[in-house]
């Protein structure tokens, strides 16, 4: 396929704005002149996931109910960027509030930054690492937050993916891609 020209945006108007979900209705008119009415793109700040081991090389998860599923969920900590937040900032905060742990240094590694949904979203999620992390401070649970703290060795943490307990899509392919930075892939 060749490059494509980008679609021209003709109208534009936000149609849903809560603190929950930002949802854009787009007028757009394809390369070849043809228009399309009413493509829908959830805008959004994007969010961050953060894979930190302790010390004795354990991962720290949260356990806890995600409400568009259903169900409880297990994964590693994760959140939203705030306005003005930037994701590395982002990364340490949700670490400390969803579990208490700051991971040492405190300044966590980018491993990667990835797209959700390129069809309908503007989401952007960052993936960071950290080592020796420690329960150092108080957590502070978002009012739709009731987490239980995991920690699972690192040589299980595969298992999980295998069996589906961490079934989360950008959970699991983030676990993955920072297994396999870190080398533990390699050799199967």
């Amino acid at each position: 396929m060749k490059d494509s020209p980008a679609w021209k945006v003709v109208a534009s108007d936000i149609v849903i704005e809560t603190p929950h979900l930002r949802l854009r209705r787009d007028q757009v008119e394809l390369p070849d002149g043809r228009q399309i009415g009413d493509y829908f793109v959830r805008e959004s700040r994007g969010f961050t996931i953060v894979f930190v081991l302790t010390p004795d090389e354990h991962v720290v998860l949260v356990r806890q109910y995600k409400h568009g599923i259903g169900t409880i969920v297990l994964e590693l900590p994760a959140g939203g960027i705030e306005a003005g937040e930037d994701p590395a900032t982002c990364a340490r905060r949700e670490l400390a509030e969803e579990t208490g742990y700051v991971a040492d240094p405190p300044d966590l590694e980018l491993a990667g930054s990835f797209i959700q949904d390129p069809t309908g979203s503007s989401t952007r999620y960052h993936v960071y690492f950290g080592r020796n992390a420690r329960p150092l401070v108080a957590t502070d649970f978002d009012d739709t937050e009731d987490i239980d703290v995991v920690l699972v060795p690192l040589r299980e943490l595969r298992g999980l993916l295998r069996d589906g307990t961490i079934d989360v899509g950008t959970q699991v392919a983030s676990i993955y891609y920072v297994l396999d930075r870190l080398g533990i892939l390699s050799g199967e």
